[in-house]
């Protein structure tokens, strides 16, 4: 998958991992990732999404984390929770706000199939053991678009390994050297000034 990499990134991951702000910093990812995605949906499907997307965006965080805990690096850890997005999505029909062709998803599995076994992560369950206790609210399927599935956001070939994206444009195979941590600055991070108010 061809993903972006920035301080931004690196702020974000330092922030959920401290107290008070990593609340913060978690909403508004959140609420990022929800209203990307639903600008790809189908605008008659967007608000009936909603809820499930927060939900599940909420879930992936945890996921994130324990990636990283596990050893994964920044780059990695976050493809991990972007490839149970787009399996959720296959599993909907929701095909218009996939980020690689659903021909792909096999591959994307089998590249973190041993982390993806560990958490009983599979295509047809996307958050395994991250999912809450109470499961997360149901939004409508149309599983007609995997007939004959558009991808309009989908950009194939890159399921060999993770691509990151620079601010200039340019693809590097595998993710960015990652700063100290002491040269992060949590302030970058989405939410992270909220605290600051």
């Amino acid at each position: 998958m061809k993903i972006r990499q920035n301080v931004r990134h690196f702020a974000s991951r330092k922030a959920l991992e401290l107290p008070v702000v990593s609340d913060l910093v978690k909403d508004k990812l959140v609420d990022m990732h929800t209203d990307i995605f639903l600008g790809k949906a189908d605008a008659e499907h967007r608000e009936a999404r909603r809820d499930r997307l927060d939900a599940f965006f909420d879930a992936t965080m945890d996921t994130y984390l324990v990636a990283l805990q596990q050893g994964a690096p920044e780059a990695e850890a976050r493809e991990i929770t972007h490839i149970q997005a787009n399996f959720d999505f296959y599993n909907h029909g929701w095909t218009e706000m996939m980020e690689f062709p659903a021909d792909e998803l096999g591959d994307h599995y089998d590249r973190y199939s041993d982390f993806f076994e560990r958490h009983g992560i599979s295509i047809d369950d996307p958050l395994g053991e991250f999912a809450p206790a109470g499961g997360i609210p149901d939004a409508p399927s149309t599983p007609e678009k995997l007939e004959e599935p558009e991808h309009p956001y989908a950009e194939g070939g890159f399921a060999d390994d993770v691509y990151v994206e620079d601010a200039d444009g340019n693809v590097h195979v595998g993710g960015r050297d990652e700063p100290d941590p002491e040269d992060v600055d949590v302030s970058h991070a989405p939410g992270a000034r909220d605290e600051e108010t």
